[in-house]
């Protein structure tokens, strides 16, 4: 059916919430459960991490123009279009408005990575260039995030000159590390790649910011390292998307309440319609510029148009900060699990570039490398 087993995921969560939640009670499922919550946080820290060793260091040299610029616009539109939606036409107070439209304007580095690995988009220049995209995307959200809510302090300061630091030594620690002590049962390379993701996170998290930025960076200035051992990102692939994403993507579907859709869908429709509208307003045209045939074009403006951490991440700080309600919270969770799978299931029955899925001979190497 080309749908990825990410969003089949994300369906079985909300499924399996109506249910159980209608038979049993919702709490039986146990996604508020604290092992629950750490697989899935890790499940997102690892993915994301995963994601940014993917990117080509020399294929976004030559494409940084066109992700930067897709990335920028797939931020921008669906922030002042899903703020403005929100305090124009359903009434909400200035600051819940701009939380959604924070909320409204991610795209899921987690479903587009498992959505390019999945047909093996990940291994061209076109995925690679997606991908770098969608870090450009989330670094817009993540900084509103911080510079209209989360105050800029002491501890702020601190997490980005540890970061600074990480960034700068890990490409040199890295290759030397692996070289001593790497391809041993213990599985060091893991451990060491873990201690610095949970370190990192760690330390984000301390400072009021998210655990899965300084994943991405990691994954990036170590793509040229990591990237390139197909043996260890094959062993790290089936953790994440043996163990650890399952329990991400389920969870993240469980958040959905059919019932509160049902009674009150008009937020959850237009949020969704503008989030979609100003993602394809903002993001084809620049496609376009960049010479993208009209599928592909379409393709990439579907893709950047799915939300899912970020997306959950912004609305839940806002609860937790008491910035929006419980009934403003859940019509923002649902709308952005809803736009990932809306738009990818779209994208991938119509729109799927099938001309640039590499060949199968192309990937045994990889596989036997693996």
């Amino acid at each position: 059916m080309r749908i990825s087993t990410a969003l089949s995921e994300i369906v079985v969560g909300t499924i399996a919430q109506l249910i159980i939640g209608a038979a049993v009670g919702a709490a039986v499922l146990g996604t508020d459960e604290s092992w629950v919550k750490f697989l899935s946080g890790l499940g997102a820290i690892v993915l994301t991490f995963l994601a940014g060793a993917e990117l080509d260091p020399q294929v976004f040299r030559l494409k940084w123009k066109e992700a930067v610029s897709v990335g920028f616009v797939s931020f921008l539109c669906p922030f002042l279009g899903c703020a403005a939606a929100a305090h124009y036409l359903l009434g909400w107070d200035p600051m819940p408005s701009w939380l959604a439209g924070v909320a409204m304007s991610t795209t899921s580095v987690a479903v587009v990575y498992a959505v390019m690995l999945e047909f093996g988009f990940n291994t061209t220049e076109y995925g690679k260039t997606i991908l770098a995209a969608c870090f450009v995307t989330d670094l817009g959200t993540v900084i509103a995030l911080g510079l209209i809510f989360a105050p800029f302090t002491m501890k702020t300061l601190i997490f980005l000159g540890a970061g600074v630091v990480v960034f700068i030594v890990l490409p040199w620690v890295t290759p030397r590390f692996f070289r001593l002590y790497g391809n041993r049962p213990s599985e060091l390379e893991a451990k060491f790649l873990l201690l610095c993701l949970l370190g990192m996170g760690a330390l984000a998290a301390w400072a009021d910011s998210e655990a899965v930025l300084p994943a991405y960076l990691i994954g990036m200035v170590l793509a040229g390292t990591v990237g390139k051992d197909h043996a260890l990102i094959r062993r790290l692939r089936t953790l994440t998307f043996g163990l650890l994403t399952p329990f991400y993507f389920i969870r993240a579907g469980s958040f959905v309440s059919i019932p509160d859709l049902v009674a009150a869908p008009l937020a959850f429709i237009l949020f969704l319609l503008v989030k979609v509208g100003t993602k394809i307003v903002g993001v084809y045209p620049v496609t376009k510029l960049f010479g993208s045939p009209n599928k592909e074009a379409m393709y990439t403006t579907l893709l950047m148009s799915t939300g899912l951490t970020f997306g959950t991440i912004s609305a839940l700080f806002g609860l937790s900060h008491g910035i929006i309600s419980r009934a403003q919270y859940s019509a923002l969770v649902a709308t952005v699990i809803a736009s990932a799978v809306v738009p990818t299931v779209i994208a991938n029955a119509f729109y799927l570039p099938s001309h640039i899925l590499p060949k199968r001979g192309a990937a045994e190497p990889d596989r036997e490398a693996a």
